[in-house]
């Protein structure tokens, strides 16, 4: 548990919230000699696309970002990538006949960049076997909920409607049922009286920017057999915008 007193109540950041599992800095684990190669999909503000570049640029996350990849010409994603020096490239999913069509032309296009981690980081459109296939067990999603409760769309409003306590975000494996993939990692999120859907989403986003780096890490050195921190280093400071 975190404390953030000295923030102001008015702040998305001024109620701690609780993260599970911790990755805590190890005197045993050596930096890996190469970076992950991130290949990150967004559809809209790319906030936690955002949040991973930084968590690179401060030395927390060992991995570097060779492509992001949009479905939406007017997303902000794009305008970050291009402010990171990030090459970017637009997939619009209306120009696909099918699903599978634009799934094949995303698991090329990852390919040809030389990714090894699929990082859906506010990506809107239901993925298929196509590119499930084409990374087994390397590919990664957030969701604004703690899992399996309230999977799908308006998983913040669900939340509100059920009347439960705490929400929070859930980082998972992606297979091809919503949001069913196997949990890497989660943070539980306070519901207050007062919260509206703005309100409770914007908390949870500033929970979403501080897990989803480490829970690359932490999926990357499960399927590598190595500490955690072999790809990221839980002291290095780290600013989420």
């Amino acid at each position: 548990m975190t404390s953030h007193s000295a923030v102001p109540t008015s702040s998305p950041d001024s109620i701690p919230s609780l993260v599970s599992p911790i990755l805590v800095a190890s005197t045993f684990a050596t930096p890996a000699a190469t970076p992950l190669r991130l290949g990150v999909m967004a559809s809209g503000s790319g906030s936690n696309f955002e949040a991973i570049a930084q968590a690179i640029a401060d030395g927390q996350l060992h991995a570097k970002i060779p492509v992001l990849i949009c479905n939406n010409r007017n997303a902000k994603a794009l305008e970050r990538a291009e402010r990171w020096g990030i090459p970017s490239v637009l997939l619009d999913h209306r120009t696909f006949a099918s699903r599978e069509d634009l799934d094949r032309q995303i698991a090329e296009t990852l390919k040809q960049h030389g990714v090894e981690w699929v990082i859906m980081a506010g990506w809107m459109r239901r993925v298929t076997q196509v590119l499930i296939d084409a990374f087994p067990d390397q590919m990664l999603n957030i969701h604004p909920s703690l899992l399996p409760s309230f999977p799908g769309i308006r998983a913040v409003e669900q939340a509100l409607q059920s009347g439960v306590k705490i929400s929070g975000c859930t980082v998972h494996y992606v297979h091809l049922e919503v949001d069913s993939g196997p949990i890497v990692m989660q943070a539980a999120v306070p519901i207050l009286a007062e919260d509206t859907p703005a309100t409770l989403q914007a908390r949870i986003q500033v929970q979403e920017h501080r897990i989803f780096p480490p829970a690359i890490a932490l999926a990357a050195a499960q399927k590598a057999g190595v500490d955690p921190t072999t790809f990221f280093s839980p002291l290095a400071n780290h600013k989420v915008s």
